[in-house]
C-alpha cells in the first residue's frame, strides 16, 4: 500500500475498538496458561516495558513495518524475533517514552521522525516476568536504520502486505525457553518465524489495521 493511502487510514486509529484478548488468543502458546498459573505471585511484581510498531515509507513510498532480530545470548528471548523496545528505566518519563528512546537505540530512528498514534493491549510474558506495552507509530520519512550491534543482530523490514496476508499465518515447533520443543501459532515474515508475545501483539495490529483498510 502506498504510505499516504496507508496514513491517511490509520489516522483514524483512535477510533477503533481494540480486540484485545479476542486478537491476542489467536497466536497464545498452548502452555501459556499453565506459566500464567506458575507466575501468579510473581505477576504482581512484573517489570515493564514498551515496544513500537513502527510503520514508514520505503524508498518506492510501500508501506514497511519494523521488527528487529535479537543476538543470540544465555536469555529467555535469544534470537527471537520482536519490536525496538525495552524495559522503562528510572529516567524515562512514560513507557510510550521508553518505546521511543529503545527505538532509536536499537534501529536508529529519531525520536523527532516518529508520531505515537495510539497505545495498543498490553501482553504479559512469564519467562521474563515482564508486562509489554506496544505503541503503533508511523516514521513519514524513509528511516536510515542504524543497527545496535550489542543486541541486535538484524533489522526486518516487513511489507504491510506481506504482513496483512493471511497465509502467512503458521504452525511452528520452536525451542521455548523452558528447553522444550512444542508447536505454536506464529508470522512467517520474510522468512522469520514470530511467535510468542510479538506475536500476539502482531495479531491485534493486523485485526485493527483490516477494520481501516
Amino acid at each position: 500500500m502506498n504510505f499516504d493511502d496507508f496514513s491517511l487510514a490509520i489516522s483514524k486509529i483512535e477510533n477503533i475498538p481494540l480486540p484485545a484478548q479476542a486478537s491476542q488468543l489467536k497466536m497464545v502458546p498452548p502452555f501459556r496458561q499453565e506459566l500464567l498459573k506458575q507466575q501468579a505471585d510473581t505477576i504482581k511484581y512484573a517489570k515493564s516495558a514498551g515496544v513500537l510498531a513502527l510503520f514508514y515509507p520505503n524508498k518506492n513510498q510501500e508501506t514497511h513495518l519494523v521488527l528487529t532480530l535479537r543476538k543470540t545470548y544465555k536469555g529467555v528471548h535469544s534470537a527471537q524475533v520482536g519490536f525496538p523496545g525495552g524495559k522503562l528505566e528510572i529516567y524515562d518519563t512514560s513507557i510510550e517514552a521508553a518505546a521511543i528512546r529503545e527505538t532509536f537505540e536499537e534501529v536508529g530512528v529519531p525520536s523527532d521522525n516518529i508520531k505515537v498514534l495510539r497505545a495498543l493491549s498490553e501482553v504479559y510474558i512469564p519467562p521474563s516476568n515482564f508486562y509489554v506495552h506496544p505503541f503503533i507509530g508511523i516514521s513519514k520519512e524513509t528511516p536510515r536504520f542504524i543497527k545496535q550491534d550489542k543486541e541486535v543482530e538484524a533489522i526486518i523490514e516487513v511489507k504491510l502486505s506481506h504482513f496483512l496476508d493471511d497465509a502467512n499465518i503458521i504452525t511452528e515447533k520452536v525451542s521455548t525457553s523452558y528447553s522444550v520443543e512444542v508447536e505454536v501459532p506464529a508470522f512467517k515474515l520474510n522468512n522469520y518465524v514470530v511467535w510468542g508475545a510479538t506475536a500476539m501483539m502482531l495479531s491485534e495490529i493486523k485485526d485493527v489495521l483490516k477494520q481501516l483498510m
